[in-house]
């Protein structure tokens, strides 16, 4: 009985799995270059909503939209650099994962290093005032009496074990 139940559970789920076969991939454009030079432009493009992750790997809606342009411009015929300039043109150089060095953009290039030394700066600075305090003030009698109780109590209690 138990056998003819798994037998007949496998023929019906082989024959309701019959039409869930998969199918060939469909294309994305009509035209595979067209495709490529979007994968291309857009690996170089950060997505304006994730800010970490590539417009072509970003599945923000913004981003498909971004995308959408950008083939757009391709079937115009615009070169690669002229899409470039037109992103940047709309969204900034903040767009660029790779922004050009110039007045605008030394905070994007330089600022995470300034704010590193200068952050290793404070942290060394603060450091040594706190080294500089702690051995300037020496103790009082009353924190020294404290302290040869305690170190006589530690070693009382060594000489014990």
């Amino acid at each position: 009985m138990r056998r003819w139940l798994i037998v007949l559970l496998v023929a019906l789920g082989s024959f309701g799995a019959g039409g869930l076969h998969a199918g060939e991939a469909q294309p994305l454009a009509e035209d595979e270059v067209t495709e490529k030079r979007l994968v291309a432009i857009s690996t170089e493009l950060r997505c304006l909503v994730c800010q970490n992750e590539s417009l072509s790997g970003s599945h923000a809606e913004l981003a498909n939209d971004l995308r959408r342009e950008i083939r757009t411009l391709i079937k115009d015929g615009r070169s690669d650099a002229e899409i470039m300039e037109f992103m940047v043109s709309r969204y900034g150089d903040f767009v660029r994962y790779r922004p050009p060095l110039k007045g605008t953009t030394l905070l994007l290039w330089f600022g995470p290093g300034v704010l590193f030394v200068g952050g290793l700066a404070a942290l060394v600075l603060y450091l040594r005032r706190r080294d500089r305090a702690i051995s300037d003030t020496p103790l009082t009698a009353d924190e020294q009496r404290q302290a040869d109780t305690l170190l006589q109590d530690t070693d009382s209690r060594q000489g014990l074990s």
